[in-house]
């Protein structure tokens, strides 16, 4: 099996070397750089497998690092944050990271956050056992699952708006199929937290709710239909 890389970007040198020896010896090949300037270049010099980008670093701040690296690909980013400030947090989801982990933190929740986050990567190259309850639905037979213009492709992973293609990030798409299991079932964010996230402890569900502003923007602002005080359901 091959070993994961992992970008790591933080400026703190005590922080960072410490975390790294952490990371090697838990079996990852870390790439640790200062600033996010340098670590664009080596984002684009040897594209990691996962990136871990801290929210205050000299030369382009995390939130920033994060947005360029999304324009360019679906790799899975991790925000660090030295608080838990609902600025920091929903702005590092806004820009399209994964997760977020608030420093200082334990370094087993960092490598179970990890772990999370690539297995929903590495998951969502397979299949995916869900059937669509409407009409227009497809069965068992392999065939996507419709929902008005809104396709789904579990096996070959792709989504479709009017017949267009739809981007999605790992996390996204791990989001919608779990809509697409259950259409017209409302969802709870602690579910959806266990269910996509892979938070068996519990977690702060911003996470949820800012994945799901950013897959409205993509499949249809009406598509996911906000119930108040339970969750969100996949409207048909």
């Amino acid at each position: 099996m091959a070993e994961t890389h992992v970008l790591f970007v933080e400026d703190d040198d005590v922080i960072r070397e410490a975390t790294q020896l952490a990371l090697e010896r838990d079996g990852f090949v870390v790439t640790a750089v200062p600033d996010g300037l340098e670590a664009l270049e080596r984002f684009r010099a040897t594209p990691p497998d996962i990136a871990l980008l801290d929210v205050m670093v000299p030369g382009m701040d995390g939130v920033s690092l994060c947005r360029r690296i999304r324009d360019e690909s679906t790799v899975p980013v991790i925000m660090l944050s030295a608080r838990a400030d609902s600025i920091d947090v929903v702005l590092g989801l806004e820009a399209g990271a994964d997760d977020y982990v608030t420093k200082p933190f334990d370094g087993a929740v960092l490598m179970a956050r990890i772990r999370a986050v690539l297995r929903r990567f590495d998951n969502a190259g397979g299949g995916f056992g869900g059937a669509s309850a409407d009409g227009d639905g497809a069965g068992d037979d392999g065939e996507p699952l419709r929902f008005g213009d809104l396709e789904v492709d579990t096996e070959g992973m792709e989504v479709r708006k009017g017949g267009a293609p739809v981007s999605l990030t790992p996390t996204e798409m791990r989001l919608l199929l779990e809509f697409s299991s259950a259409p017209g079932t409302v969802l709870s964010r602690d579910r959806l937290l266990e269910r996509v996230w892979d938070y068996g402890w519990g977690g702060d569900t911003r996470v949820v709710d800012v994945h799901v502003q950013r897959l409205r923007a993509k499949i249809g602002q009406d598509r996911l239909e906000t119930v108040r005080g339970f969750g969100y359901k996949l409207k048909g």
